[in-house]
């Protein structure tokens, strides 16, 4: 039986479908062959190297007894989570004024500047100069930073509250 929507919102439709063709007992060959598709374009999808398109959506849903929109749906709905993510991933403060050796234990050129924002905020209060401080008050704006660090008291440098006083509440 095929999970609901709303619990596998952002996967690709290819792994859902392989769990599915896993528990029939089925072969990629035998559901291409009555989904009358070429069993390439089923492997593909099962790699997650291919998306559904609305034709193969409603086949799957009449031979899998689900709505014939449920892989289209999960289609989008990965689609748009991969967007975020690389929409994401590509807004950055000029990582020209920021050092990198500010973040020696982690690989800078993967930091996530949306997702990782709370750590990278204290790490650059903590240890950052005026110019990297300023890059990211400029990058994130004053009100998006007292919120985030608004109820941090962990263990921080005594330097963390001094830049945190000194730039965001002067």
């Amino acid at each position: 039986m095929l999970p609901e929507l709303a619990k596998i919102k952002g996967i690709h439709p290819g792994v859902i479908l392989k769990r599915e063709i896993k528990l029939r007992g089925l072969k990629n060959k035998e559901l291409a062959d009555s989904l009358e598709e070429h069993a390439q374009t089923i492997g593909a999808i099962l790699k997650e190297k291919r998306s559904i398109n609305p034709n193969l959506s409603i086949k799957l849903g009449h031979e899998l007894g689900v709505a014939n929109d449920y892989f289209m749906i999960l289609q989008t709905s990965y689609d748009v989570k991969k967007a975020i993510q690389i929409n994401s991933s590509t807004k950055t403060p000029d990582l020209a004024k920021i050092r990198k050796v500010l973040f020696w234990d982690t690989d800078f050129n993967k930091i996530n500047w949306d997702t990782d924002r709370k750590p990278v905020l204290k790490r650059i209060f903590e240890r950052g100069n005026e110019i990297e401080i300023n890059e990211v008050i400029s990058f994130y704006g004053r009100e998006t930073i007292m919120k985030e660090l608004k109820n941090t008291t962990n263990n921080f440098l005594p330097s963390f509250q001094e830049n945190f006083d000194k730039h965001l509440l002067s």
